[in-house]
């Protein structure tokens, strides 16, 4: 596989809302409340890759007890257990703005070929 970088241009932290399943990101904000901690099993890790299984809308009632919405996500790599405070048992989620989507860049391998046939040898005329 090739290298795996954030994409250009977009500040750590920042939501991004073209995030889709399947996406791989990083994590870039992984400093979580003791509340949170004794809720989650699993908590994403600062500059870990994961997939994206699912984005929502979220809120942040949480963490700060408010019922702002959010965009969340869940992750094909952690499961949690139900979020306590969702009529409609959804899986306790992360908020975007904990991660950035990541671009992959092709593989070295593949990029040296490229240059070699592209720059291959040939007969000079004489």
């Amino acid at each position: 596989m090739g290298a795996i970088l954030p994409l250009p241009g977009r500040a750590p932290g920042l939501a991004c809302p073209q995030m889709v399943k399947g996406q791989k990101v990083i994590c870039v904000n992984d400093m979580f409340s003791p509340t949170v901690r004794a809720l989650y099993k699993q908590l994403p890790v600062k500059d870990t890759i994961y997939t994206v299984r699912e984005v929502f809308l979220g809120r942040e009632k949480i963490v700060k007890g408010g019922d702002s919405a959010t965009v969340g996500l869940l992750l094909e790599e952690l499961v949690n257990p139900k979020d306590p405070f969702h009529q409609g048992d959804q899986e306790l989620g992360f908020s975007s703005e904990r991660f950035a989507p990541l671009n992959e860049l092709p593989d070295e391998k593949a990029e040296v070929e490229e240059v070699v046939a592209v720059g291959g040898w040939a007969p000079v005329p004489a």
